[in-house]
């Protein structure tokens, strides 16, 4: 298991646990119709940051920083601290603000509810640190943003050699 194979298992915990979560796009053209969707959510970047407005409402998984452990003695650990950081529209700025706040929450309470994801349950979240969340105090109107940052436990790379010391 890898740093990826744990950005796809929250990206796949996250779309099923949002899936019900629906909210509304930005108008594209004065002709379209005002439409309605579930985050998508995407893993390191956007497909187009310059077209990060139109994707709206989403949901980017990043991996931040990663540390390995051997000790000499005792077990060996994986870490891998992840952001995720929503993004939802709204004209209305009072509940484009809520649905933000609605969407992180919904992530937040599943995530602490089972603390694992992946096919096997392979990843774990750290419940030693903080999942924290901040929302964005920029005026970024009809747009809204924050992010969570936590620690997750990834199985550790196993030594394939026998220690000679």
């Amino acid at each position: 298991m890898n740093w990826v194979d744990l950005l796809q298992a929250l990206a796949d915990f996250i779309g099923e646990k949002t899936a019900d979560l629906i909210m509304p796009t930005r108008v594209q053209t004065k002709d379209e119709e005002q439409k309605y969707r579930a985050a998508d959510v995407y893993k390191m970047r956007l497909p187009d940051s310059k077209e990060a407005k139109k994707k709206a409402p989403y949901v980017l998984i990043q991996l931040i920083t990663a540390a390995d452990e051997q000790p000499e003695r005792g077990q060996d650990n994986s870490y891998a601290v992840v952001r995720i950081i929503c993004c939802t529209y709204n004209p209305d700025e009072q509940e484009g603000a809520l649905q933000l706040l609605n969407l992180a929450s919904r992530i937040r309470i599943n995530l602490l509810k089972t603390c694992v994801v992946g096919p096997n349950n392979e990843f774990w979240l750290d419940k030693t640190e903080k999942l924290e969340f901040m929302a964005y105090p920029d005026d970024t109107a009809p747009y809204y943003a924050g992010e969570m940052i936590g620690t997750w436990h990834i199985p550790p790379v196993k030594r394939e050699v026998p220690q000679i010391w």
